[in-house]
C-alpha cells in the first residue's frame, strides 16, 4: 500500500507539472533546497532563485562549510548554522508576537498534528520532503473539495499509476497559524494521511528542539 513515505517523489513531480512557483518569503531567510553530499548545497536566500554553492565557496555572504545527505553546515554573519534539508534559518526581529504552534514527535519520531483545511478537520504528518501539501482523496471528498476541477495529472506510486489534481486551498490552519491560498495536490487513492508539505512550511520558521518542533509564521 502506498503511504506518506512514497509522497516525496510524488509531490516533487506534481509541483513541476501542476503547480505554479510558491511566493517568495518576505523575511531575510536562508533555505537549504537541495544537497550534493560532500560537494555542494543548493541554497535560496529571501525566497529567491536557488543556487548551487560548492563547499568552501560563498554566495551573498553565506559560506558553505560541509554537506551531507540531509544537512549543510553554513556560516552566516560569522556564526555557523546547521541547516536540515528543506528547512530555513532566519535572522531578524523577535518572533514572540507571531502565530506559532509547538508539535511533539510520536514514538516513531514523526510530527503528526490535527489541523484544518477550508475549516474542516484534517490530520497531517509534517513532511519537509513533500514539495506541496498533499491530501488523500477521501479527505478531499469529506471536506467538499471539488478537486476534479483542478489540474489533472498521472503519477506513479508503489501501487502503480494513479490520478492526482493540483488545486489551491482557501485556508490551511495548524494551531494558531492560518494561511490563505495554499497550493496543494489531491492524490485520489493510496495516500493514507495528509502531508503538511513545503507550500505551508515555506511560510513558517521551523525550530526543532529534541522531540518538539516549533512552527512560527513568517509572512
Amino acid at each position: 500500500m502506498f503511504s506518506w513515505r512514497h509522497a516525496h517523489s510524488i509531490c516533487s513531480l506534481l509541483a513541476a507539472v501542476l503547480l505554479a512557483p510558491a511566493a517568495p518569503a518576505a523575511a531575510t531567510d536562508v533555505a537549504l533546497i537541495g544537497v550534493v553530499p560532500g560537494k555542494a548545497a543548493v541554497l535560496a536566500i529571501d525566497g529567491g532563485n536557488p543556487k548551487l554553492v560548492k563547499i568552501g565557496r560563498s554566495w551573498q555572504g553565506i559560506r558553505v562549510i560541509s554537506v551531507d545527505k540531509q544537512h549543510a553546515m553554513v556560516e552566516i554573519d560569522g556564526t555557523q548554522q546547521r541547516l536540515p534539508l528543506g528547512q530555513h534559518y532566519r535572522s531578524g526581529a523577535p518572533t514572540s508576537d507571531r502565530q506559532k504552534v509547538v508539535l511533539a514527535a510520536d514514538p516513531r519520531g514523526h510530527f503528526v498534528v490535527d489541523g484544518a483545511v477550508n475549516g474542516g478537520r484534517v490530520r497531517f504528518i509534517l513532511d519537509t520532503g513533500a514539495t506541496v501539501i498533499a491530501l488523500p482523496g477521501p479527505d478531499a471528498n469529506r471536506l467538499g473539495i471539488d478537486y476534479r476541477k483542478g489540474r489533472q495529472g498521472r503519477i506513479n506510486t508503489a501501487n502503480g499509476m494513479t490520478t492526482a489534481w493540483g488545486i489551491q486551498l482557501d485556508t490551511v490552519k495548524v494551531g494558531d497559524i492560518e494561511l490563505r491560498n495554499v497550493d496543494a495536490v489531491v492524490v485520489e487513492s493510496g495516500l493514507e494521511i495528509a502531508l503538511l508539505g513545503m507550500t505551508f512550511l515555506n511560510r513558517v520558521e521551523m525550530k526543532r528542539d529534541g522531540s518538539t518542533m516549533t512552527l512560527i509564521r513568517r509572512y
